[in-house]
């Protein structure tokens, strides 16, 4: 007898792998609509504002926190996405993002984001009134004043800071529900880490910024500018790292910790507003944008451990 010829489970298999790894890479697309890596590091900051709440929370209440702020951070992001699709495609660091690549339509973007949003909105409700109110506060005003308010102002940089850092608040309200000096100075922290962290991404992406028509500080008032504001909040976002000794929410492990890196980071901060002819600035900012993300993460990390002691 012959042996059955083998063509014919070829072209069963080849369509069904390739139906497969479409599959896999429309996932792919909706999920980077949500910036996984800037959700997660979202979550890291509200599991702390609720662990260092007093008191202990429930870990149901936690999850439930953790789960609505991540659909939150994720519907911001899409609808983000979607409302600057053709600005992204335009900058070579956002044009292979699956709206302005055309691997997926604007309607199914808007759907996703919305979804997402109507999703994570009732649960914050669920965990308390308050965290509910900052959750939806966030929401709104990252995408309908920031995003917009990007092609006009690099003060748009402060706007977005403010739903960038209500995390924290909201994993401290997830533990109090309400608002106390613990949660403020985790919300003055973040908010002024955002703004050397981005502005030094506006020094080395400045090309991708002008070309896409969005006004950052390098764009729109020059290079010194945006080295002098990186030096001036680098010290700002110090201090407040500091702040939690004295205030009593940390002892002298956390201040060994963020003084040794913040001392790393204003040196680094203030190398680049001093200028001077020997400094190549694009790897300057991009020394200050990758140091300020491991500070963040330690910071925060330290404070946790310290609280443990």
């Amino acid at each position: 007898m012959r042996d059955p010829p083998v063509a014919n489970t070829q072209f069963l298999v080849e369509p069904a792998a390739r139906s497969r790894g479409r599959g896999v890479a429309v996932v792919r697309d909706f999920v980077t609509l949500t910036k996984p890596r800037i959700t997660m590091l979202v979550m890291l900051t509200g599991a702390a504002g609720a662990c260092l709440a007093p008191g202990r929370v429930p870990t149901a209440r936690l999850l439930l926190s953790l789960v609505g702020t991540a659909l939150i951070v994720g519907a911001a992001n899409a609808l983000n996405m979607w409302w600057e699709r053709e600005p992204d495609a335009l900058m070579t660091r956002t044009r292979n993002r699956p709206l302005p690549a055309g691997r997926m339509s604007p309607d199914v973007a808007l759907a996703f984001g919305l979804a997402l949003g109507v999703l994570g909105t009732p649960l914050l409700f669920l965990v308390n009134l308050t965290t509910g109110l900052l959750g939806l506060i966030a929401l709104v005003s990252y995408v309908a004043v920031y995003t917009p308010l990007k092609r006009h102002t690099y003060l748009a940089l402060l706007v977005g800071a403010v739903p960038g850092a209500m995390p924290p608040l909201m994993g401290w309200t997830t533990a109090t529900g309400s608002i106390g000096l613990g949660g403020s100075l985790l919300f003055a922290f973040l908010f002024l880490w955002q703004v050397p962290h981005f502005a030094a991404i506006s020094i080395f992406r400045a090309d991708d910024y002008a070309r896409a028509g969005l006004q950052v500080i390098s764009v729109q008032h020059g290079q010194s500018a945006a080295r002098h504001m990186i030096g001036l909040w680098t010290g700002l976002v110090v201090a407040a790292s500091l702040l939690f000794v004295p205030l009593g929410f940390a002892g002298s492990w956390y201040l060994g910790v963020a003084t040794l890196l913040g001392a790393g980071f204003l040196a680094l901060a203030f190398r680049g507003a001093r200028g001077g002819a020997r400094l190549d600035v694009g790897r300057w900012a991009k020394l200050v944008f990758a140091y300020s993300i491991p500070y963040l993460s330690i910071v925060v990390v330290a404070l946790l451990l310290d609280r443990t002691r």
